[in-house]
């Protein structure tokens, strides 16, 4: 079945509306996928994906962060699978479906607001909530860092603006971290104008229950963050909004400001940061952190520089984000000492660094990345799964081949398993020549075997940013 089509043709030749990204224009509902392999009696559950795909012909210049959000879903069950997909109808493409057209110009073009006569209530800037899909306390949240979340009913379709009952007002981290232990969530929320970064905590419940503004000197974009069992971890790195929109970059960066790690206890107040100075650089995604002692560690996918390519002039072809891939790496805090270092432990050039999730905030052994195995020609086109153990520091992967590219892998645990590996990856493997998509399953504890399983998606899926793995009992 085939519901809402979408109006793209990109006639203005936007680099994010081409190839890998260009964005489907229907939706679907199959209720059986062919399947290669034989899939697990213990996977039990739902894979989604969330990723820009706009509903309408784009105002002027596109990035990649303004797409309309959708989901793909990929249920499994006894070892069949089924698929949909939906778009995330947020109240800004409500208000673009009443009249048939885009209504609201992207990142490049933000002070160019729609009519209010048009929109309504729905504000001057649209939350396209396309980055990520996350539980807690009972709601779906699909998230984009500018906005709050946007609540999701379990069959993909739309319920609304979530803002924890009006507590929360302004947006939310598309990254928040839960404690797997004590089902609370901890986010954080930046933003261009004071206070540049604010940090809460909402119970098992989904109540918010603490709240502080945290001093930043400058208006800083920070994607992730860690905590560990009795830590939050901020990076604050050089990468600086411009406020003054005077044809520049939107988002630049500004090495003079330095780069530098903070730490507070995760229920802490503003003046209980910490913060420790480190070599200038970025992580865009971390995969954990957690203390031992008096020492916290932290890693992730390091870049020396970030370029976000959102451009408010200049050539489309020319104005893109950069290709280069953080490298993995390691950072260390001793509380005690007042003393960091850092150590890259792999040259692979990679990102969306995973775990699986029921450690977060304690040690981990095994780490997940989505890598090149070779040159990068666009960003975000992996064609490698690594899988780095940190006990004895082996790397192995699985290469896609060429012509191929992976989207993040997301750790599905084995629910009669008891070692921190036994279950399985999941992820999206596109065929560009074919233009066709399969979900991949691994088994995570020899994941250089290749998938044991593929499941073979009733059309191609664009490039999508976060997954998640959502169990049956969920």
């Amino acid at each position: 079945m085939s519901t809402s089509t979408a109006s793209v043709t990109n006639h203005l030749n936007q680099p994010f509306l081409s190839g890998d990204w260009f964005p489907v224009a229907d939706e679907l509902d199959v209720p059986a996928c062919k399947v290669s392999g034989e899939l697990p009696e213990g996977l039990r559950g739902g894979f989604i994906q969330n990723g820009p795909n706009p509903r309408f012909e784009p105002l002027g210049r596109y990035h990649m962060f303004d797409g309309d959000g959708m989901l793909h879903r990929v249920q499994i069950e006894g070892g069949k699978a089924a698929y949909r997909n939906r778009w995330i109808v947020s109240n800004g493409l409500a208000a673009e479906l009443r009249h048939g057209r885009a209504l609201y110009h992207g990142l490049g073009d933000l002070t160019q607001f729609p009519d209010k006569e048009l929109v309504g209530d729905a504000g001057p800037v649209k939350n396209p909530a396309n980055t990520h899909i996350i539980a807690h306390a009972g709601r779906y949240l699909a998230l984009w860092e500018g906005g709050p979340a946007t609540e999701v009913a379990a069959d993909l379709s739309t319920v609304g603006v979530w803002n924890f009952d009006g507590k929360l007002d302004g947006p939310m981290t598309a990254h928040p971290r839960i404690d797997p232990r004590t089902g609370e969530m901890f986010f954080f929320a930046y933003s261009p104008f004071p206070p540049f970064l604010r940090y809460y905590v909402a119970d098992a419940q989904g109540n918010l229950v603490h709240s502080v503004e945290l001093d930043t000197p400058a208006p800083t974009m920070i994607h992730d963050f860690v905590i560990t069992e009795d830590h939050a971890v901020f990076l604050d790195s050089p990468i600086v909004f411009n406020l003054n929109f005077d044809g520049g970059p939107m988002v630049s960066w500004r090495p003079e400001n330095g780069t530098r790690l903070g730490v507070m206890p995760r229920h802490g107040q503003a003046d209980e940061m910490k913060w420790f100075d480190v070599e200038n650089g970025h992580i865009q995604h971390f995969w954990n952190g957690w203390v031992e002692g008096d020492r916290i560690e932290l890693s992730g996918a390091r870049l020396d520089r970030v370029e976000f390519g959102i451009e408010t002039e200049g050539d489309l072809e020319s104005t893109t984000a950069q290709a280069a891939a953080g490298k993995p790496t390691r950072y260390w805090i001793d509380l005690a000492k007042g003393t960091t270092g850092q150590e890259q432990f792999d040259d692979m050039g990679g990102d969306f660094c995973r775990i699986n999730d029921d450690r977060n905030g304690l040690r981990t052994r095994y780490h997940y990345m989505s890598a090149f195995i070779d040159e990068n020609d666009t960003i975000g086109s992996f064609n490698t799964i690594a899988k780095y153990d940190d006990r004895t520091n082996a790397r192995t992967h699985w290469y896609a081949g060429p012509g191929h590219r992976v989207g993040e892998a997301v750790f599905a645990p084995d629910p009669a398993g008891s070692a921190e590996d036994d279950g399985w990856l999941l992820a999206t493997v596109h065929d560009r020549a074919a233009g066709t998509s399969d979900l991949a399953v691994f088994d995570a504890r020899d994941i250089a075997a290749g998938p044991i399983a593929r499941i073979h998606m009733p059309r191609r899926v664009p490039f999508g940013f976060h997954v998640n793995w959502f169990p049956a009992n969920d």
